[in-house]
């Protein structure tokens, strides 16, 4: 049933990259001056002590665009709402699917798939369920360096 794999993060030194706008026409003039820049660590990790990547194993998530290989950026002091997509600790493992709260008052949640091929877990025991974190970025690579 595993389809992440929860890998722990340091978040103590900065990634400073150069910003600039890719112009899907033409080139703005503008561009030459930009000096803005991209700290990843400032803009995509609200709390580090609390954060985790994940590598998506699998295509369970696919039609939510997560892809097997993608890796997520998993916060865990983010609270869950329906449509979260989070990383459940059920069954004996790790899964990452949208959480759906619409059953909560006949004391059931579900977790559902992107994916047709794949069920919807009728979540029924607290005992046996943690929501791990929330899912807040998707990292995807598209050249192996």
């Amino acid at each position: 049933m595993r389809n992440i794999k929860i890998i722990g993060g340091s978040f103590n030194s900065k990634l400073e990259l150069e910003h600039a706008s890719i112009a899907a026409g033409f080139p703005s003039p503008a561009d030459d001056y930009r000096h803005e820049t991209l700290d990843f660590n400032r803009d995509y990790i609200r709390h580090p002590e609390a954060t985790f990547y994940g590598d998506v194993e699998g295509d369970s998530m696919k039609d939510a665009y997560l892809f097997d290989g993608d890796r997520v950026i998993i916060d865990r002091a983010i609270e869950p709402h329906h449509g979260s997509i989070v990383v459940a600790w059920w069954n004996g493992g790790f899964t990452m699917k949208f959480l759906d709260l619409t059953h909560r008052k006949d004391g059931y949640i579900e977790l559902r798939p992107a994916n047709d091929k794949y069920p919807v877990f009728k979540v029924d025991n607290p005992d046996e369920f943690e929501i791990w974190g929330v899912v807040v970025h998707q990292i995807r690579t598209f050249e192996k360096l």
